[in-house]
């Protein structure tokens, strides 16, 4: 077994080099009158995968009724947010046309919202974000860079929050390498900077930043690239602070790793990504990752 004490200096040498952006205030906000104050308590938005090319089968609903379902059982093991999708973000998934979209997304987007359950909708489309955000999505997930100015009018007319994602590509479909550096950080912050001043100009209020660990680059297809770059974000993400908006992670499966325990891989690195000071965690295993948060929040010295 690895010793584990480089890694506690890193994280000790991570929080001293970079005092200020741990201190570094982010805004607190309410969706759908549901306070978001991540810093008292992190969120967490379950997932809801339409589509039979996701890659995490637990998550994926075959018919309408199974995506309601499932909504209604995770939203009541925790997840404050259930965020739905009809296109799968892995390399060679079908791709799923705006108008089957919002076909598939619509009736449970409605149904939840009678409910009361706040949802999210991922989406590079602008056409499907207008019409699910007037059907009652209360969250705009943001997984392209394309059209932005539409999704960001969109979001403000019916005052939803937007998800913005960290692309190197036209959208999540359409990325090849990713090439940020060594230090990730610096990069991050220069790509939403301008996105953020955006869509804080075109009306926008209620912002997440992601820095898209999920995505699928072509030089980060291998496992232990892939979890080393995942790892270092996660750590780092206190960093991202400065931009003034609480930080949205989705949460990884490291198969490579965890193998036959692949179900376990979500709650460890929901350890790292809480170590990081992450605002608000998109997870598959909401129950499990809902406890390891409850048990580091047990754990917290007192203020």
């Amino acid at each position: 077994m690895s010793d584990p004490a480089p890694l506690l200096a890193q994280i000790a040498a991570l929080a001293d080099a970079h005092a200020d952006a741990l201190r570094a205030p982010v805004r607190a906000f309410d969706i759908g009158g549901v306070p978001f104050d991540t810093d008292r308590r992190p969120g967490i938005m379950g997932v809801v995968n339409l589509s039979r090319d996701s890659w995490y089968r637990e998550s994926v609903s075959p018919s309408t009724e199974a995506a309601i379902e499932r909504g209604r059982v995770i939203a009541a093991q925790g997840a404050m947010i259930v965020d739905i999708g009809a296109e799968s973000t892995i390399p060679g998934a079908e791709r799923v046309s705006p108008e089957d979209q919002v076909s598939g997304v619509l009736p449970v987007v409605r149904a939840l919202r009678e409910d009361g359950i706040i949802t999210s909708v991922e989406t590079y489309s602008p056409e499907v974000a207008r019409v699910v955000m007037e059907a009652g999505a209360q969250v705009l997930n943001l997984t392209g860079v394309e059209r932005e100015d539409e999704m960001y009018e969109a979001a403000a007319q019916h005052d939803a929050a937007v998800i913005m994602c960290f692309v190197q590509g036209a959208n999540v479909r359409e990325v090849q390498d990713l090439v940020l550096g060594d230090d990730p950080i610096p990069g991050l912050i220069e790509h939403f900077g301008p996105r953020v001043e955006r869509a804080r100009e075109l009306g926008v209020e209620r912002l997440f930043v992601d820095p898209g660990l999920g995505f699928y680059y072509g030089n980060l297809l291998d496992g232990e690239a892939r979890v080393r770059h995942q790892a270092t974000v996660f750590l780092n993400t206190f960093r991202l602070r400065v931009l003034g908006w609480p930080v949205c992670h989705a949460l990884p499966h490291a198969f490579d790793f965890f193998r036959e325990e692949v179900r376990s891989a979500e709650p460890f690195f929901a350890v790292l990504a809480a170590m990081g000071r992450t605002g608000l965690f998109r997870t598959h295993e909401v129950p499990r990752v809902r406890a390891v948060l409850d048990t580091l929040q047990a754990l917290a010295p007192a203020d």
